[in-house]
């Protein structure tokens, strides 16, 4: 009772990078409580799901399996959900800001009158006075997002009513194993108590999965643009050193916003969060939305011609100078070098 729950999304029968997220972020959760980490997943053919699990520090794995959960579908999968919560009451439920995370948590919380923060960027446990009803709310789940199209950031709390309900980006939490050994306890969900026969009027008759075109995620470089690079041709010059040094291409919002790059390259608190191995960051100012989204990278170098730019505070490196003189002998540097 009152654990910590996170829903565990799942990709061709594996748990999603954003669960292993939301599982870590979890764990510390549940032990600056005190309380259990638990898990829910649901699907078909789930034998030996919960070892996938385990790992992050789960405590315990509830499981659906059932032919009919696969692929996802809204109804049953909220109705399990609900089934689940109804009985185990969780104080803090979290999911991934993902299509199906949007998706399934507003019904699951609407059902449950529990409220939800969407695309939370940072969790944290904290307290709150309530000088008008004279009350403290102790150790409450701090769910902060960025608002007003990312000029603030909002810390939002929910002393009343629970489970404290939060979807969370993909990569603006780190994903790190507890422990290889840790074993928890798997729990089998009655899937035909936790159902209705109307949750399946929908049937999927073909599912047709489009590919990512830019994931940033998963490049080990990459290679970022900012307004100051002047133009989207310019930007050409980007995908050129990213081609060479095996990495890829971002952009911050405003080069998104001027028509410079596309906006899945975007990167900040309103785009995606990443931790490469190397970030370049050419011509970009480095406005706090946007170090948000890039600060964990393992090394950063800046290049820009502002000396005093925010982003050459958390850079390792910095070159001072015009982008478009200095990219080009970079490529050229790395090319004769690298053969």
């Amino acid at each position: 009772m009152n654990n910590i729950f996170v829903y565990c999304e799942l990709e061709d029968g594996a748990i999603a990078n954003v669960s292993f997220e939301l599982l870590t972020k979890g764990r510390q959760l549940a032990d600056e409580l005190g309380c259990q980490l638990e898990a829910i997943v649901i699907g078909s053919n789930l034998d030996g799901i919960e070892n996938q699990i385990y790992p992050y520090g789960a405590d315990v794995v509830h499981v659906a399996d059932d032919s009919r959960l696969a692929p996802y579908t809204t109804l049953p999968h909220t109705s399990i959900i609900n089934f689940v919560f109804e009985k185990e009451k969780p104080q803090i439920a979290l999911m991934g800001a993902t299509p199906i995370g949007r998706d399934l948590g507003p019904r699951v919380s609407s059902a449950l009158y529990s409220g939800l923060t969407a695309d939370c960027t940072s969790l944290e446990i904290g307290s709150h006075e309530d000088k008008k009803a004279g009350k403290t709310y102790e150790k409450l789940l701090y769910q902060i997002r960025p608002a007003f199209g990312g000029n603030i950031i909002a810390t939002i709390i929910n002393p009343e009513c629970r489970p404290q309900m939060a979807t969370v980006r993909e990569g603006v939490m780190k994903s790190e194993i507890r422990s290889k050994t840790y074993k928890g306890e798997r729990k089998n969900i009655d899937v035909a108590k936790a159902v209705k026969p109307e949750d399946f009027v929908i049937e999927i008759i073909e599912r047709h999965i489009e590919q990512k075109k830019v994931n940033l995620n998963a490049a080990p470089v990459i290679v970022a643009g900012g307004y100051g690079m002047g133009s989207k041709e310019n930007f050409k010059a980007l995908h050129e050193l990213a081609e060479v040094l095996g990495g890829e291409v971002a952009a911050s919002r405003a080069a998104v916003d001027a028509g410079f790059a596309e906006h899945d390259r975007q990167v900040g608190q309103t785009g995606v969060t990443v931790r490469p191995k190397l970030y370049i960051a050419c011509g970009i100012s480095g406005q706090i939305q946007h170090r948000a989204g890039m600060e964990d990278s393992a090394q950063i170098i800046a290049i820009n011609n502002d000396a005093n730019a925010p982003i050459n505070s958390i850079a390792d490196y910095v070159i001072n100078g015009e982008v478009m003189d200095v990219i080009p002998k970079m490529i050229k540097y790395y090319k004769a070098n690298s053969k």
